[in-house]
């Protein structure tokens, strides 16, 4: 997937279409504090096991990728559902 750096968009602030810089989304690091981290953290304490089976087989063809549009006049940022491509590319402007 080809995307330009900056794109005409609908921004909610503004309640109009303006000129929006797309970035890409790295994934944070998850937080300790979450109730499946606790679980799982509480499932792998002492002398038990993994609590899940390893995944099989091949690693899937496409990888989420997540944007972020950001507003030029009001520097809003709205991130919709990431979409699924096999290689992404932010487009230098010509």
């Amino acid at each position: 997937m080809l995307r330009p750096r900056q794109i005409q968009r609908y921004c909610p602030k503004c309640k109009k279409h303006t000129a929006q810089e797309v970035e890409r989304v790295k994934k944070r690091k998850a937080s300790e504090l979450k109730k499946g981290q606790r679980r799982f953290r509480r499932v792998t304490a002492g002398y038990r096991g993994f609590p899940r089976p390893k995944p099989e087989g091949r690693e899937k063809a496409t990888k989420r990728v997540a944007l972020r549009y950001r507003c030029k006049t009001c520097k809003k940022a709205t991130q919709p559902a990431a979409q699924r491509a096999k290689k992404f590319e932010l487009k230098e402007a010509a």
